[in-house]
């Protein structure tokens, strides 16, 4: 059934902060969706839900008859938001990460299953046109084998974020997105962070990981950089895939596979060259737009396009892991992590 057959899906958002204000955006533009009530208990401080009353609770969003909620408020609130939303058989869309620990994820993964709804985790970046491209083209299998996948998220600190430090709120898109591009979950990781901008939690963290598959990972995130960086790097045997997500661009280096003229003994040495250069033209989208486009017809009948709860779930894994490894200085596996 097309948006224009079926009657609007009523929708509520929870939390109108930085994120929120950008979500109210959306939820008012999009088709076949009609936002009908907003809640924050602090406000509407950016102006972003103009002629809505704003209600105090996840309860009063229930009670205004919406058909699914998405949440946007702190991390360290969304398992209450969340559960009350499962409770009354609302469908949700919940801001990354899904929780603020293993334990919290797990119960509200298993809430939505249990009651039959549908969840999803707002990990924006698997709607860049740059990411999205670069998962379909490895798919197709351009790359080869992949050897490599690196990733730098880089800039300043936002002054939103209060509740968590950089790996829950930066990190675990690179952890979801690294994964979801390469088609295999983290089995261990590495980690080094540091405290400089004199907050408690972590402003910097070095990630080497390992994926499932064998393909190796590295990861630069920090709120202390000057300038800002979102650059996603797979290298595989016939080159490598460069998307930068700031300005959605996607970049193929191909290997020149230059023949070796050395001895016998280092006959057997696969070496690369310089090969040609391509930039993708892309159709730029807001990577929002898509998400919400992509709940919204999840709720219809299509998920397809979602990222799940637990896939939500196994981020929360891999970012535990990271913060144990950097804790404790030693390896550690996902799958490890007790809840």
């Amino acid at each position: 059934m097309s948006t224009e057959d079926r009657r609007p899906l009523r929708a509520g958002l929870i939390g109108l902060g930085m994120m929120g204000r950008h979500h109210a955006r959306n939820l008012r533009a999009l088709e076949g969706v009609e936002l009908v009530a907003v809640a924050d208990p602090q406000g509407d401080p950016h102006g972003a839900a103009p002629g809505y009353d704003v209600l105090p609770d996840a309860r009063a969003l229930v009670d205004a008859g919406i058909d699914y909620a998405v949440i946007a408020v702190p991390t360290q609130f969304h398992r209450d938001v969340a559960l009350t939303f499962a409770e009354a058989g609302v469908h949700c869309l919940v801001e990354k990460p899904l929780a603020f620990d293993v334990a919290e994820a797990e119960e509200i993964a298993a809430a939505y299953e249990q009651a039959g709804l549908v969840g999803a985790v707002g990990y924006i970046e698997r709607f860049n046109p740059a990411l999205q491209e670069m998962r379909r083209r490895l798919a197709d299998g351009q790359l080869g084998e992949i050897f490599q996948i690196s990733t730098r998220r880089q800039g300043g600190f936002p002054a939103r974020i209060s509740d968590v430090g950089v790996v829950k709120d930066l990190a675990t898109h690179d952890l979801d997105l690294t994964a979801w591009v390469a088609g295999s979950d983290f089995a261990q990781v590495a980690a080094f962070s540091t405290r400089r901008s004199g907050r408690e939690d972590e402003d910097m963290v070095s990630v080497t990981g390992q994926l499932a598959s064998g393909t190796i990972t590295s990861h630069l995130v920090n709120w202390l950089s000057p300038f800002k960086e979102r650059v996603t790097v797979v290298t595989g045997e016939n080159g490598a895939l460069v998307a930068d997500t700031v300005n959605a661009d996607l970049t193929f280096y191909a290997n020149g596979e230059s023949a070796t003229n050395l001895w016998d003994s280092m006959a057997s040495f696969r070496g690369v060259s310089e090969g040609d250069m391509v930039r993708y033209s892309l159709r730029r989208t807001e990577p929002l737009r898509t998400e919400h486009e992509a709940f919204r017809d999840a709720v219809a009948g299509d998920p397809s396009n979602i990222v799940t709860m637990r896939e939500g779930l196994q981020t929360v894994r891999a970012v535990e892991a990271v913060l144990c490894s950097a804790r404790e200085g030693r390896i550690v596996r996902p799958d490890d992590v007790a809840s």
